[in-house]
């Protein structure tokens, strides 16, 4: 009795089924290490991330600029308690015309293998104010203190500013002081003092120049009734982004310019208002100046087809061990599937010293050579040996050309897909899978049933 469960239990372990379902169970076993792979990544991307935000703190931050805008305090009667209080407000005029010139400079710091882009951007801003119409908000002429009136430039980081900032109204310089009063629109920027008298109701231009420092991006809220964008930089991977697309925009592999026109009727704001308004961040637009490469990006990417390279790997194997008659140990599995892993580790590492490109050659030439010289020490053949290596080759070739197609990425990993599926039914269609295997070929007639006769 004991030899015939002896017997049973070996019959079991050395069926192709039974070999299946154990690679089955390994491929799942697998998804720990990589699990592992994707937190190292995710650790390196974390520091990478804290570095470029020390970086930026100190050179200037995302910046955003909004305005110029004209503020004039009021006076208003409300009722509290049945006393009559006197209370201040503003009231808000945008400009009428605002143009904005945006030449960037952009530059990459390094701080030890990490790189951050930053830049300096020259902006020249002009355009023209119509004279406050108080009429139109119902305000009366008695309870407008002209002389307090003032204009709010809005820059969200401070520290990028590297220069004088010179405001002329009608060519006429004007005294700009450093923070906003009445924070409701804008939390950063200058305030430029512009007293204004309802004896002299008079439109005027204004200019200013200012030279910022920032990182990562540039943006601006239109607060014209028409807002007029020109932008250029010497960088050839911009991203648009923000509630605007550019209306024209040239992008060449080594730099872009865009250009950029929107009016009063786009946005969900007016031209004067009183009081808070709130939503006026949603509408700003600009540019997000992008790394060529990003080494944490793309190999998280190919993180994600890790199992599916696995699997098929496994799977090549055991039609190999089928097709050749040569056993493979469940153990021999496990370290082709480690070295399969640690293609992901030496990716990371050696992308972080010079560019994704070369890094994922270098490691899948390394991981290739590995298992395929392993596979000569298990096959002792030239020919099983030479197609381990070979799908090896098409499995990281593809890999790489699904990395670089982001948008057709789907369609080509489910094609691709598809054909290795058609291979490997095609291949295993006469594979009796009840079958136990053994070390050599018999005389039994079944083990014609084992392996397809046009494969032998």
């Amino acid at each position: 009795m004991k030899n015939t469960n002896q017997s049973m239990w070996s019959k079991i372990t050395n069926s192709a089924t039974f070999k299946a379902c154990t690679i089955g169970i390994l491929v799942l076993l697998m998804l720990i290490p990589v699990g592992m792979t994707w937190e190292l990544i995710r650790d390196r991307e974390m520091t990478g991330k804290s570095v470029t935000e020390e970086i930026s703190s100190k050179w200037g931050n995302r910046q955003t600029l909004m305005g110029p805008v004209i503020t004039v305090p009021y006076q208003y009667n409300t009722v509290q308690d049945d006393k009559v209080i006197k209370m201040y407000g503003y009231a808000r005029f945008l400009p009428e015309e605002l143009n904005i010139d945006a030449p960037m400079n952009p530059e990459i710091r390094y701080r030890s293998i990490y790189k951050v882009i930053v830049y300096q951007t020259d902006l020249k801003v002009t355009g023209k104010f119509n004279f406050p119409e108080f009429e139109k908000l119902g305000i009366k002429n008695a309870d407008i203190e002209w002389e307090n009136a003032f204009i709010t430039i809005g820059i969200s980081d401070l520290r990028g500013i590297r220069s004088d900032i010179v405001f002329r109204c009608n060519g006429e310089p004007k005294e700009v002081m450093p923070g906003v009063e009445g924070s409701d629109i804008v939390s950063s920027g200058v305030t430029v003092k512009l007293p204004l008298s309802p004896d002299n109701p008079k439109d005027f231009d204004f200019d200013f120049a200012l030279t910022l420092n920032g990182s990562h991006g540039l943006f601006f809220l239109p607060t014209g009734k028409t807002t007029h964008v020109t932008m250029a930089s010497d960088w050839g991977t911009p991203s648009f982004d923000g509630a605007f697309l550019p209306a024209e925009r040239d992008i060449t592999p080594d730099r872009f310019s865009a250009h950029w026109d929107v009016f009063s009727y786009n946005r969900n704001f007016p031209q004067m208002w009183t009081g808070k308004i709130n939503g006026m961040d949603n509408f700003e637009f600009g540019v997000q100046l992008l790394l060529p490469v990003d080494q944490y990006r793309e190999t998280t990417r190919s993180v994600k087809y890790a199992i599916v390279f696995i699997a098929l790997t496994f799977l090549a194997f055991f039609l190999t061990e089928l097709i050749s008659r040569r056993r493979i140990h469940p153990m021999q599995y496990l370290l082709v599937s480690l070295g399969l892993v640690l293609f992901y580790t030496l990716l990371l590492a050696i992308s972080e010293q010079i560019g994704f490109g070369w890094a994922y050659l270098i490691s899948a030439s390394a991981i290739i050579l590995l298992i395929t010289a392993y596979s000569y020490s298990i096959f002792k053949q030239a020919k099983p040996t030479a197609i381990m290596g070979g799908l090896l080759v098409v499995l990281y070739v593809f890999l790489y050309t699904l990395l670089q197609l982001e948008d057709l990425a789907l369609l080509i990993g489910s094609v691709g897909l598809f054909v290795a599926l058609a291979v490997i039914m095609y291949v295993s269609r006469k594979v009796n899978w009840y079958h136990t295997q053994d070390d050599a070929p018999t005389d039994d007639p079944a083990d014609s049933a084992y392996i397809p006769e046009d494969v032998k």
